[in-house]
């Protein structure tokens, strides 16, 4: 069996920036363990799988260790591949997610938006230990949502600050989110996910779902520009809109090719 894949970097507008997913469109679904098999192979942070389902596509997502709920950067990744090599007239695409709901991406221009749902982090009256151990600054608050998040003193600090791997193995919830206001936008970020066999996912849509409310109500804004200053970095335009958020950045082709299934 033949399989198409692209390979595509997320939020930014030139190779090698972003975060680079795998995007494999299907006729029909493959077994999961091949998925996954697939995804391991790959050994990209995310790997997409979509299939078309009437008027919208039914949506995937595998880390190299398992399959996730939610995926930003290979859901715009998805949205490239669709506008640029499947239905090139096409202005928008939905998706579907038996984790998350409907999604969408709507290309705009040069940039492609994502509406996702929105996740307000709530203050941790306990946090826990080994997250604290983890890092060797204290944060300024302790947060959660369905990712742990945890807000420092500077944009310096977040991009300087090297967490225990080890101890982050361990903690509850969807990987930690480190964040402060930006020097010269509105927030930076970080993201750590070594549960999933990701140590630090490079840009990180699915993060923003909470970081966009947490800074709309602390800004007192709902449009802002935002870094995730990993080593890779991207740059995210984000708005918020309540019960839903939009992400929109860039994204470009690094490489197209076949998987070959004997």
């Amino acid at each position: 069996m033949q399989q198409s894949i692209y390979i595509v970097d997320a939020f930014t507008n030139h190779t090698f920036g972003g975060n680079p997913a795998a995007v494999c469109p299907l006729e029909k679904w493959l077994d999961d363990d091949i998925m996954q098999k697939i995804a391991m192979e790959n050994n990209l942070s995310e790997t997409a799988f979509f299939v078309k389902n009437g008027n919208r596509y039914d949506i995937r997502w595998f880390t190299p260790a398992a399959e996730v709920d939610l995926c930003g950067h290979a859901t715009l990744a998805s949205g490239y591949v669709f506008f640029n090599y499947i239905k090139k007239n096409a202005s928008r695409i939905n998706f579907y997610s038996k984790f998350s709901g409907e999604l969408s991406v709507d290309k705009e221009g040069d940039h492609l938006g994502l509406n996702f749902p929105s996740h307000m982090p709530e203050p941790v009256d306990v946090p826990q230990q080994n997250i604290l151990n983890a890092f060797p600054v204290k944060p300024t608050e302790v947060l959660m949502a369905k990712k742990n998040f945890l807000v420092f003193e500077s944009e310096e600090i977040v991009r300087n600050i090297k967490p225990n791997f080890e101890l982050l193995k361990d903690i509850q919830g969807d990987g930690v989110i480190i964040t402060a206001k930006g020097n010269n936008v509105d927030f930076v970020s970080r993201y750590f996910v070594p549960q999933l066999g990701i140590n630090e996912d490079p840009v990180t849509g699915s993060a923003h779902t909470h970081l966009i409310p947490f800074w709309s109500k602390r800004l007192n804004k709902t449009t802002m520009n935002a870094l995730q200053v990993s080593a890779r970095g991207g740059e995210l335009y984000c708005e918020y809109l309540g019960e839903r958020v939009k992400i929109s950045g860039q994204a470009v082709l690094y490489s197209l090719g076949n998987i070959y299934l004997h």
